[in-house]
């Protein structure tokens, strides 16, 4: 049976690095809903042109029309051995609607909860820096650079702080995840079938343990 992965957890919790590694090394695709829709405006299928009416009106996008884009994406030949979620579900209700296409597709699925303390959370947000050239990410509390704020390649360049990396944002962000996401966890949690992984740690150790979950 191939598998459905379902990564989650808060902004800054790892899940992009764990997304790249198990595409990597089990060879399944990472299929992102934001990817989905910015794929739109090159689809002309009708349901490509029904959605994209929907948001040239300003308006949501229905769960019932998100499934169909997920089973469409999904339906391709590079996810006949499963793949990774990334963005959906979002709700209880999306994740019924993903059981459904489990089913239908023969996949099972495996929720994953990256978990780390919101204060560690908030020191790898505020703390974040990048090299503007080279792109190398530092973060002051857990890997600075060797001088301060300048890259240790390129030093005679400052590092870059992202204008939404202030702690008032960083707080509002994880405030806004534990809201929208609790109610998907407790849904998960109820059926027996989350599985929570301590993300505050090295993320090799991390992708072992995420591993020996999903195969």
């Amino acid at each position: 049976m191939s598998k459905i992965i379902v990564l989650m957890g808060a902004p800054g919790a790892g899940k992009g690095t764990q997304a790249r590694l198990l595409q990597e090394r089990l060879k399944l695709p990472q299929i992102s809903t934001g990817d989905i829709f910015r794929a739109l405006k090159d689809s002309q299928t009708p349901l490509a042109m029904e959605v994209r009416e929907i948001m040239a009106q300003g308006r949501l996008v229905p769960d019932e029309l998100t499934i169909r884009l997920v089973k469409e994406r999904t339906s391709q030949d590079d996810c006949r051995n499963g793949y990774i979620l990334d963005g959906f579900p979002r709700t209880p209700a999306q994740a019924e609607s993903l059981e459904s296409l489990a089913t239908e597709q023969g996949n099972e699925i495996f929720p994953v909860l990256i978990d780390i303390p919101t204060e560690i959370l908030e020191k790898r947000m505020t703390g974040r820096r990048n090299c503007p050239v080279c792109g190398e990410i530092y973060n002051v509390y857990f890997k600075p650079p060797k001088h301060d704020n300048v890259c240790d390649v390129h030093t005679d360049t400052q590092l870059a702080h992202r204008a939404d990396d202030n702690p008032e944002t960083v707080k509002a962000r994880l405030i806004t995840y534990e809201e929208q996401t609790r109610p998907l966890m407790n849904y998960y949690r109820s059926r027996g079938l989350l599985r929570t992984v301590d993300g505050n740690r090295d993320p090799e150790v991390i992708y072992k343990e995420i591993e020996a979950i999903v195969t």
